[in-house]
């Protein structure tokens, strides 16, 4: 089979011809239909992410497929059924194996490339404005990287949960997407977000994937008692945070990392991917896939990622 690898960190990924896998004791062999590409492949690909296992490996951490061959001891799912995976690598690949107890049916009427992008984007902005940031009914959320693949999720999680959703995003085409998602306010990039967002009242909850100077702008924005919670930093720059600031304006500063949480309380992670497929079941959320390419274009599906020219997820098809 063909598969998308990284052979050693110091050189670009190649695609390359491989040994079909063969499933272990408490795996399935999917026939993967598709693979939603994450920004932390790009790290991924570099050795810099935190979960990048030893080389070579398979890039893409999150598939949706048809089940083929059950390993040792697997009785579900069943042989044939469509399914959604988180497995961390292994998806940028025409089969992969993945733990049996972290696959779920997609429903019928949600697409093999939304089901790729969906646990990802969708369980982090819900788990983080659930879970971590207790974001309420009435409140203002500030999201920044609003047209990127969390932040999307989030600006329609946060509006699901009854918020004022404020975003920002780069650019005319990108805002749009944004505003289509359900944002009251949208803001560019490139606009003084301090002075904007403050004139709106403030941000009583800031969702960060970016970091850097965005990070900075929010911070400012932030009212008192509010939560800011740092997704990830995409520009490239990890802020350094002055905890005095925190403490005059009794700001909470909250980590998130979702994948984290199949380590150390995977039933948060179940609990979230039900209530966020109930939701889409009710039409509450519209899953936004810019981008479609084949195994062949791994390379170039990775690009727009990195040049951020997609909006929502891009995915791969196998």
């Amino acid at each position: 089979m063909r598969a998308f690898q990284v052979l050693e960190t110091a050189t670009k990924p190649t695609l390359n011809t491989v040994a079909a896998p063969v499933p272990a004791e408490g795996e399935v062999l999917l026939d993967i239909a598709a693979c939603g590409l994450n920004f932390a492949d790009l790290l991924m690909a570099k050795g810099t992410y935190q979960d990048t296992p030893p080389a070579p490996f398979t890039l893409g951490m999150e598939v949706c497929g048809v089940v083929t061959a059950l390993g040792a001891g697997v009785t579900q799912p069943a042989i044939g059924t469509r399914v959604a995976v988180f497995g961390g690598q292994g998806g940028l690949a025409e089969q992969g194996v993945f733990p049996a107890a972290l696959c779920r049916a997609v429903p019928d009427d949600m697409t093999s490339e939304q089901a790729a992008g969906f646990q990802v984007a969708y369980g982090t902005s819900h788990l983080a404005l659930t879970r971590r940031a207790a974001l309420k009914q009435g409140e203002t959320l500030l999201v920044l990287g609003a047209a990127g693949g969390v932040g999307l999720t989030a600006v329609e999680i946060g509006k699901a949960m009854g918020a004022r959703v404020i975003a920002v995003a780069r650019g005319a085409d990108k805002m749009a997407v944004a505003s289509a998602a359900g944002a009251d306010h949208v803001f560019d990039a490139s606009d003084d977000i301090t002075a904007q967002v403050r004139a709106l009242g403030g941000a009583d909850v800031v969702y960060d994937p970016v970091g850097g100077d965005a990070f900075t702008a929010a911070m400012r924005a932030t009212n008192r008692e509010g939560r800011i919670v740092t997704i990830g930093f995409a520009s490239g720059d990890v802020p350094q945070v002055p905890a005095n600031h925190l403490l005059v304006k009794n700001i909470t500063l909250i980590g998130f990392y979702w994948g984290g949480y199949l380590k150390f309380n995977p039933t948060a992670l179940t609990d979230s991917m039900g209530e966020l497929l109930d939701w889409y079941a009710a039409g509450r959320l519209k899953p936004h896939v810019s981008h479609v390419l084949p195994l062949a274009d791994a390379a170039a599906a990775l690009e727009l990622l990195r040049s951020r020219k997609s909006t929502g997820k891009v995915v791969v098809t196998p």
